[in-house]
């Protein structure tokens, strides 16, 4: 766990050096605040037809689970595949470091990192609660909808690293790593649109918006959508500790 730390501690601090970091995190930040501020402004202009309603959370963490598929990418593109190219992955397979170690603690990085960004997005239900709305927003629906971004956050992430593992070539990795997520948020769906029964039943099952959108973000946990955000961890943290492995033996 030590090892795991340090190498995630060094990765996140690298981040706050790195252009691509900041541009990604300036991008997410410029276009959530752009949709929340559009939200308001239409709860204000159709005050009178709202029957009740009052603005939530969730265009903001919508918008956040969106952006994560470009953005992610871009993050963990180098993350492996840059230190293979550079020839510094040689350096640390002969650190006192497992496999494992090396993978999980790239990944923590990453996390931290987007977790630091996401913590920023916190203004705007804070802002909903205590300025906007009366008596509040909905606690719950918070709760579950930055739950929903973390874990496909951490899901997205590991899929990344894993892949950038599997590569030496930056761009290679980011748009294999684009490729896939694309398919997991949008393509796998279409699929679970068109067929009936227990195929139907496992396109769906295997799309991320379903678990992210139809529940997380409409303030619904169940435990099914927590194993598919965890599998998907467990699988890309394989996939890049065997990718790492496999180096050893070259």
């Amino acid at each position: 766990m030590r090892n795991i730390w340090i190498i995630a501690k060094r990765e996140y601090n690298h981040f706050f050096i790195s252009p691509i970091a900041y541009v990604v995190a300036f991008m997410i930040l410029l276009t959530i605040g752009i949709i929340f501020a559009i939200n308001i402004l239409y709860f204000i202009q159709n005050a009178f037809q709202a029957f009740g309603q009052t603005p939530d959370i969730t265009p903001v963490t919508g918008a956040f689970g969106f952006l994560l598929v470009l953005a992610i990418p871009a993050i963990t593109m180098r993350l492996l595949a840059d230190e293979a190219r550079m020839g510094t992955l040689e350096l640390l397979l002969t650190a006192p470091v497992t496999d494992f170690e090396l993978v999980a603690g790239k990944w923590l990085g990453g996390f931290l990192f987007i977790l630091t960004v996401l913590a920023v997005t916190l203004i705007y239900p804070l802002l909903l609660h205590f300025v906007l709305v009366s008596p509040g927003i909905d606690q719950q629906l918070v709760i579950s909808s930055y739950l929903g971004v973390i874990l496909a956050t951490a899901a997205f992430l590991a899929l990344g690293v894993g892949i950038s593992a599997a590569f030496t070539n930056q761009v290679a990795a980011f748009f294999v790593t684009l490729s896939v997520f694309v398919f997991l948020w949008w393509l796998v769906g279409f699929p679970a649109q068109l067929l009936q029964g227990t195929g139907g039943e496992i396109f769906q099952y295997l799309s991320m918006q379903s678990h992210f959108y139809d529940a997380f973000n409409q303030g619904r946990v169940y435990l099914t959508d927590i194993i598919y955000f965890v599998s998907l961890i467990a699988l890309g943290l394989f996939i890049g500790t065997s990718a790492i492995e496999s180096r050893r033996w070259r």
